[in-house]
């Protein structure tokens, strides 16, 4: 079984008003703090593998510098989420995953989840589970597992649709992994 953590870092950022995943938060760009973190995880799982999509060279470029860490340019992403999650998959079917395998989506945005809840997450898969997401009391949020007997009704996702749509056509098989507090669930929509 593998978990294939697929970092969604290609948005357009429209609320924000500039492309967020560049600026700068905490003294790195945005999109830095959550993938560090995974390209960590990436390398110290077996079990694991990663793969960044996004339209953005200096993130693709920055990826590819890890060579545990694989890259994905995806030019219709401004279209919505559900042509980011396509591109992955479709990607990852050429290197052949199996239904006992998972994927694990993560956004960008996203700059104070932990190690420990990321690993949380990956493990759950173990436990044979159909989906499941970070949470914090009734909250739910990213980083979000689905088994790959879900690859079809992801693939079917159209516009700005993420996963919420099949995570709520599975809740008798949905786990949600508590994270650490609830700034690890928020994401960066506004600039502050």
């Amino acid at each position: 079984m593998k978990i294939h953590i697929i970092y969604l870092a290609a948005g357009s950022s429209r609320r924000f008003g500039s492309n967020k995943l560049l600026w700068e938060y905490e003294g790195r760009p945005l999109y830095r703090h959550g993938l560090d973190r995974l390209i960590e995880m990436s390398s110290d799982r077996d079990d694991c593998t990663l793969t960044v999509v996004s339209r953005y060279d200096e993130i693709l470029g920055y990826a590819a510098a890890y060579p545990n860490v694989r890259t994905l340019y995806s030019p219709l992403s401004h279209l919505g989420a559900s042509f980011s999650i396509r591109a992955a998959l479709q990607s990852l079917h050429d290197i052949l995953f199996d239904d006992d395998d998972y994927f694990m989506f993560m956004v960008a945005d996203q700059p104070h989840i932990s190690r420990k809840t990321l690993d949380a997450i990956a493990d759950t898969a173990y436990s044979g589970c159909l989906t499941a997401s970070a949470s914090y009391g009734d909250r739910r949020g990213n980083p979000v597992l689905f088994s790959a007997v879900l690859a079809d009704e992801l693939l079917a996702l159209s516009g700005d649709t993420g996963g919420r749509q099949v995570l709520r056509a599975h809740p008798e098989d949905h786990i949600d992994i508590s994270a650490g507090s609830p700034e690890e669930l928020e994401d960066i929509d506004y600039r502050p």
